[in-house]
């Protein structure tokens, strides 16, 4: 959708389709830090909490915002990672931004004055200085709209890396996460249909960057420095949710009603498909400013 600022993503009444359905129904199948992103896995034996930790934890580090003075984070969800910043990197000050207003409404019984939460799009953000590093975890698949050509998209993604360099102190870093598409030349076309069909469900007016996309985007801007792609935590990240979505399915048919959850679980069981078999790919990447 473009605005008037001339942003290219998600409108906000897309976003609070899909956040801002209940917070008390995702917190019967996120982790107890309402963690709805890709987690980092290790030990058979990890739990969901532990592994999104451990997610927080590597980005944090990679981005060097361990013991910054000031951290932005873009589309900070349920507030996980702020707290995490806060509570065991060491960080002075975190901003955040989000399109959610049930998830900002959530912040008010921990956030201090260490943080300033906001209800607001990261291309009207203007902060009076730099920032140490950059974190946006699972933002950037709202980044640009569905259906938009190759060229427009990297349009979008240049807005939003352009103002990252804009964002950060000479030699700062930023810390994406993202889904990506996947290069998976023995597809399986029903499971990608499919795909398609229930992202329209869940997130309307969003696409998801090839990863050339989003190198392309960078070209210039932002170094990078490092990147993997672990497609198969995500399969086990959803696999985690759809089971204890399906332990607390009568409550959740109690908050959300039958059809939302049937609609949740076709959209995790087809997301376990897609990045077993790599059809989609999650990035993490550590950019550095030019």
């Amino acid at each position: 959708m473009t605005t008037g600022t001339g942003y290219l993503g998600a409108s906000a009444s897309a976003i609070q389709h899909h956040y801002d359905a209940g917070n008390e129904f995702y917190r019967l199948w996120l982790d107890p830090s309402m963690t709805y992103s890709c987690a980092l896995w290790e030990e058979p034996g990890d739990t969901l909490e532990r592994a999104q930790q451990r997610k927080h934890d590597y980005l944090a580090a990679a981005a060097g915002a361990a013991g910054a003075a000031r951290v932005l984070d873009v589309g900070f969800g349920w507030g996980a990672m702020v707290r995490r910043l806060l509570g065991t990197h060491g960080v002075e000050h975190v901003t955040g931004l989000t399109l959610s207003a049930a998830q900002l409404a959530t912040t008010g019984a921990w956030s201090d004055d260490r943080c300033d939460l906001r209800l607001e799009n990261w291309n009207e953000h203007r902060p009076d200085r730099p920032y140490d590093a950059v974190v946006s975890i699972g933002a950037m698949e709202h980044f640009a709209n569905l259906g938009m050509s190759r060229e427009h998209k990297i349009e979008a993604y240049r807005q939003f890396f352009t103002r990252c360099r804009s964002w950060l102190v000479d030699d700062g870093r930023l810390g994406l996460q993202t889904i990506v598409r996947g290069h998976n030349t023995n597809a399986d076309w029903s499971i990608q249909r499919e795909m398609i069909r229930v992202n329209r469900w869940i997130f309307p007016e969003s696409e998801v960057p090839w990863l050339a996309e989003v190198f392309a985007a960078s070209e210039g801007l932002l170094d990078v420095v490092s990147v993997r792609n672990d497609a198969a935590h995500y399969a086990r990240t959803c696999g985690v949710w759809l089971d204890q979505l399906r332990a607390h399915r009568t409550e959740a048919v109690d908050l959300v009603g039958a059809e939302m959850v049937e609609r949740y679980e076709r959209y995790l069981d087809v997301s376990v498909q897609v990045f077993r078999h790599r059809h989609a790919g999650l990035a993490r990447i550590i950019f550095q400013r030019c």
